[in-house]
C-alpha cells in the first residue's frame, strides 16, 4: 500500500475543492489544512487546476495532493504528470485505473449500482467512491458493506457534511468526500473561522 492510500484511509477523509476562481484554491487549501485535513483534490474543471496541483504540493508538502473529476486517461496523465498523488473519478473507466495503476498512483473510481461498484473494484480501484451518495441514504451503503461487498472499500461522496458523516461510516463506508459549503470560496475571517470549526468538527466524528 502506498503512503499516499495509507493516510486517506487513516484520516477517513478527501476534501473537494471545486471552483470557478482559481485564486480560491490557495486559501480554501490553508483552511482545510489547518483544521486537519490530510488530502485533498482539486478537480479538473476547475481552471488552472494543474497549476493548483504544483502550487499545494509546494505549500503544503505533508498533505496529499490529488486531482478529481478525471473522466478519461487523457485528464489522468496530465494531473500524474503535474505530480497528483492520487485520482478520483465520478464514473467507471477501465482506462482511467489502468492508467493510475501503470503509474502507481491511486485511484478512487466512481460507481453507483451494484454492478458498476463490483465491477471498479475488479478492475483494480483501491477505493470505491459511491457517487452521488446524496441520492441514497447510508441504508443503501448499509446493504452492500453488511451483505455482497463486504470486502468492499467505499467511500461515500454527495452531500456529505458534518451533521451526516459519521452515519455514513456507521452504515459501513471506509471514509467520505466532502464539498458544497465546506470547500467554497472564503470571503472573510469570520468564514475562515466557522468554515474550520465545522470541518474539524466532521473529522472528528470520522474517528469516533
Amino acid at each position: 500500500m502506498s503512503n499516499t492510500l495509507a493516510t486517506i484511509k487513516a484520516s477517513k477523509a478527501v476534501a473537494i475543492i471545486r471552483v470557478t476562481n482559481p485564486n480560491d484554491i490557495d486559501p480554501i487549501a490553508k483552511c482545510l489544512v489547518s483544521a486537519g485535513v490530510k488530502a485533498l483534490e482539486i478537480t479538473s474543471n476547475t481552471p488552472d487546476y494543474i497549476e493548483g496541483i504544483k502550487r499545494l504540493k509546494q505549500q503544503h508538502p505533508n498533505t496529499c495532493i490529488g486531482a478529481g473529476t478525471i473522466t478519461n486517461p487523457q485528464l489522468a496523465r496530465e494531473a500524474i504528470e503535474a505530480g497528483a498523488q492520487f485520482l478520483v473519478t465520478p464514473n467507471t473507466s477501465k482506462a482511467v485505473i489502468d492508467t493510475a495503476s501503470i503509474a502507481n498512483i491511486p485511484i478512487l473510481v466512481g460507481a453507483f449500482t451494484p454492478s458498476e461498484i463490483y465491477q471498479a473494484y475488479e478492475w483494480g480501484a483501491d477505493l470505491i467512491k459511491v457517487f452521488p451518495s446524496g441520492a441514497v441514504c447510508p441504508d443503501y451503503i448499509a446493504s452492500l458493506t453488511r451483505g455482497p461487498f463486504h470486502h468492499i472499500p467505499l467511500v461515500a461522496v454527495g452531500s456529505v457534511d458534518e451533521n451526516n458523516a459519521s452515519a455514513w461510516m456507521a452504515a459501513g463506508c471506509v471514509g467520505v468526500g466532502f464539498g458544497g459549503s465546506l470547500t467554497q470560496p472564503i470571503f472573510s475571517r469570520e468564514d475562515y473561522k466557522h468554515r474550520s470549526s465545522r470541518i474539524r468538527t466532521l473529522l472528528t466524528s470520522l474517528q469516533d
